[in-house]
């Protein structure tokens, strides 16, 4: 079984996901986002703890796959090379990426941990940006030339990147079992 979570946890504004957080039948209108992604965790945690015989049953976690939206230097649309320092500045929230490793730690379930994070923040090149579409028609020419507004610096080209992280996925399928540390 693969499993992961995403950058939509961090979105703001109009393409937020959710407008308010519910928990055991209640809304919550305190909750901020990384307690509502803490609650979501533990949930799958005990679900897995819970539900999964891992004598039979391979548990991953994918971790989550960064955008570069409109993050200047690092914006992706026309970008055709990865980054190739380390002086850029991501701004994924770290503190997400912390809470799914001590996550995994604390199950009794065996997670196997595949780290794409960082990998992947890389790539800005192999997002879609100005060649993807909208309700299933590619973008206008018109459209192309407002990146700011319709460029996808979220989604990733195939073949491409994906096919890197299923490369890893099948290769430690038939590797040691790694952990978190």
């Amino acid at each position: 079984m693969v499993f992961n979570t995403g950058h939509w946890w961090t979105h703001h504004g109009k393409i937020k996901g959710w407008d308010y957080f519910e928990s055991r039948g209640q809304l919550m209108e305190e909750m901020g986002v990384i307690e509502a992604f803490n609650k979501a965790l533990r949930t799958w945690a005990r679900w897995v703890d819970r539900y999964v015989d891992s004598t039979k049953t391979t548990v991953f976690f994918r971790s989550i796959s960064p955008e570069h939206k409109r993050c200047r230097d690092n914006w992706c649309y026309n970008q055709t090379t990865p980054i190739t320092t380390e002086t850029y500045v991501q701004r994924f929230p770290r503190n997400m990426i912390s809470l799914v490793e001590r996550t995994i730690q604390k199950m009794r379930t065996p997670v196997r941990y595949q780290n794409i994070t960082r990998l992947s923040e890389y790539r800005r090149d192999a997002h879609t940006t100005v060649y993807t579409s909208r309700q299933g028609m590619l973008l206008t020419a018109e459209q192309r030339n407002q990146p700011e507004r319709y460029a996808d610096c979220s989604h990733w080209c195939l073949p491409g990147l994906p096919d890197t992280w299923n490369a890893l996925l099948f290769a430690s399928l038939f590797g040691t079992t790694s952990t978190v540390s």
